[in-house]
C-alpha cells in the first residue's frame, strides 16, 4: 500500500531479515516485499530497511521514517517529499532493472 501522507507518502513494506544480501522482491499483494541482510536484533533491520530504501528511491535517509512496525515484520514508512504516484513509479523502475529475479534491486555497494 502506497497512501498519500502530509507532505509525501506512507509505504507498507513487508520485511525478511537476515537475508543473504539487501533486495527488494516486489509487491506481495499492496506491500512492498524487501528482503534485508541485518538482522532484527536492536533495530538494525529498521535502519538497514531505511537506508536501502532510500537509496532505492534516490532520497536522502534522513527523508524516511518508520512510522509504524518497528518491532513486526510489516511496517509502514514515510516518505518525506515524494508523492505516492512518484514513490510507485519509482520502485516499479528498481524492479524492472533487473531481469534475474533474485537481483531485483540489490544494493550495488555491497560485496
Amino acid at each position: 500500500m502506497v497512501e498519500p501522507a502530509s507532505a509525501g507518502c506512507r509505504l507498507a513494506v513487508l520485511i525478511s531479515p537476515r537475508a543473504r544480501a539487501d533486495a527488494l522482491v516486489g509487491w506481495q499483494g499492496r506491500d512492498l516485499k524487501v528482503r534485508i541482510a541485518a538482522p532484527p536484533a536492536a533495530g538494525a533491520a529498521n535502519l538497514a530497511l531505511l537506508e536501502f530504501l532510500a537509496g532505492q528511491l534516490d532520497l536522502s535517509p534522513s527523508r524516511l521514517s518508520l512510522a509504524a512496525g518497528a518491532g513486526s515484520r510489516r511496517k509502514v514508512v514515510a516518505v518525506l517529499g515524494l508523492t505516492e504516484e512518484e514513490t510507485i513509479r519509482r520502485l516499479n523502475d528498481r524492479l524492472s532493472d533487473s531481469g534475474r529475479p533474485g537481483d531485483r534491486g540489490k544494493r550495488k555497494d555491497k560485496k
